[in-house]
């Protein structure tokens, strides 16, 4: 049940990111950007969530527990059903993939 509800929560998690970028490129709350500005802004996003989308499961899953859900390494190794230990190891292997895919992009 567990999994199934982080893969229905990380689907909505990736639409709710899409709407957030296309909502930040309207943001009227920050002063004018430059559109070349706004163009690379948009652009690192696209690329970051790509980057992302080309992640095993394993790993887009403890990333979105960890950062679109601001869970804890306790809270995570609990969802998981893992040590805390294990938590730390699979966010920095996360981490690394996620630096290896983008340094790829360029």
């Amino acid at each position: 049940i567990v999994g199934n509800e982080a893969k229905n929560r990380g689907r909505s998690a990736r639409r709710r990111e899409a709407l957030a970028i296309r909502a930040a490129a309207a943001d009227p709350g920050d002063a004018v950007p430059s559109p070349e500005a706004a163009a690379l802004r948009d652009e690192e996003r696209t690329s970051l969530l790509e980057a992302i989308g080309r992640l095993p499961e394993r790993d887009r899953l403890v990333l979105g527990y960890r950062y679109y859900f601001d869970l804890t390494e306790a809270e995570m190794a609990e969802a998981l059903d893992c040590r805390p230990g294990t938590i730390k190891s699979r966010l920095s292997r996360a981490m690394a993939h996620l630096r290896n895919q983008l340094g790829e992009d360029g």
